[in-house]
């Protein structure tokens, strides 16, 4: 029986169909031991080494295995200077810091550039870590610039940063998206470096409105929230990477995990520890078994459709944020347990033509775009995760934590 999208996402809004909530943990669940964690990160290591120096562009997704690339960096630029210099961090390999280098330079005009809400995952990953390893302030500034290039898309009648479209043009200018809420720690490294609290003011606002407005009582979240960009009223949830308006992309939540997260930390506002709780206690009742994610915790072929590894990795190193932020072992407990499903069912391992660590990615399900693929965010946030860790003194210095 075919059945028709209305009657899907009907279904899909009625009830989540991964029923995880106080499930046993499955035979063969364990969490992720040191020895396995330190066997992913040295495949990385050996990987990154092989395919790095070849490399001249940003990796965007694989296809047939192999990276495909975007010239100015997209949205994620930002991931594959990471990812080097976290293999630095790890390794010490001096080649590792060289073409981070390289990469954090062919960057450096979109810090300028106002186009849309990603200058977070462009320039955290990479410039803001290149001056916590290294000191030297030019990365510093050029984050700052970016910062103050981010704050441009702030709308100060619906207290939100505008995710998508040109400023001054219409279309998208009362859109905002959960993943936004990992943008926001680039305003406050800004705050915390030049001492001007313009920058996490706006930051802590629009955490604010992403609370209100996209947290469901169940601790779920929808992808997009729409506003009227002139007045600032809801106008109410919406997704382009989710299932529908009602269902909780998988890649989202994780953003929200960490972001609330991070937010906390730079805060110390136990309101956004609290909403962290509840995405993750939420994220944590819905994962199937194997702790691997679906792609979307809502979707109706529940827990026989394909997962998202990338969601994982960012679900795992916000876990493991909010663990020594609340004092809570479940919380590093599960995060563990899902880097154990990580190494041990999405690795390319197995594969001679991979170019990229984590398989299993799935980028835009309903665009059909990127499934069963690997994604420069999925390989930089098993890295992040395995250094929490492994090496968490390491790691802090990094990333700010």
């Amino acid at each position: 029986m075919n059945l028709s999208r209305r009657t899907l996402l009907a279904s899909a809004a009625a009830t989540p169909l991964l029923t995880g909530a106080g499930v046993a943990i499955g035979a063969g669940e364990a969490a992720a031991s040191p020895a396995k964690l330190r066997a992913a990160l040295d495949y990385g290591n050996s990987k990154l080494k092989a395919v790095a120096p070849g490399i001249t562009s940003f990796p965007e997704i694989t296809r047939a295995e192999r990276w495909t690339y975007v010239a100015d960096g997209g949205w994620i630029g930002g991931f594959w200077p990471g990812t080097l210099w976290l293999a630095h961090l790890d390794s010490g390999d001096a080649q590792f810091r060289a073409l981070a280098e390289a990469a954090n330079d062919r960057l450096a005009p979109r810090r300028l550039q106002p186009r849309d809400h990603d200058l977070g995952f462009l320039f955290y990953p990479s410039w803001v870590t290149a001056y916590r390893l290294t000191g030297d302030t030019r990365w510093r500034d050029g984050a700052i610039d970016a910062a103050n290039t981010l704050i441009q898309r702030w709308n100060p009648v619906g207290k939100y940063i505008r995710a998508w479209g040109a400023l001054g043009t219409p279309g998208n200018a009362g859109r905002v998206i959960i993943d936004t809420m990992m943008n926001l720690d680039l305003l406050a490294f800004a705050t915390e470096q030049t001492g001007d609290r313009k920058f996490l003011d706006i930051a802590i606002a629009h955490a604010r409105t992403t609370q209100t407005h996209f947290v469901r009582p169940d601790g779920s979240t929808p992808h997009v929230f729409d506003f009227n960009p002139d007045t600032g009223a809801a106008i109410g949830p919406n997704t382009v990477q989710g299932y529908s308006p009602t269902s909780c992309w998988a890649r989202g939540q994780a953003w929200g995990i960490y972001g609330f997260t991070t937010m906390y930390r730079r805060t110390g506002l136990r309101e956004f520890r609290d909403t962290a709780r509840k995405l993750s206690d939420y994220a944590l009742s819905v994962l199937t078994p194997d702790s691997v994610p679906v792609w979307d915790y809502r979707t109706p072929l529940g827990v026989n459709d394909i997962k998202d590894s990338s969601a994982g990795a960012i679900m795992a190193c916000g876990l493991l944020d909010l663990a020594k932020a609340t004092g809570t072992d479940r919380y590093r407990d599960r995060a563990l347990k899902i880097l154990d499903g990580l190494v041990g069912t999405c690795l390319t391992t197995r594969s001679t033509r991979a170019e990229a660590i984590l398989a299993r990615g799935t980028r835009n399900r309903p665009a059909e775009d990127g499934v069963e693929v690997s994604l420069p965010y999925g390989d930089y946030y098993l890295y992040e995760a395995i250094l929490r860790v492994l090496k968490p003194t390491q790691i802090a210095k990094a990333i700010g934590l």
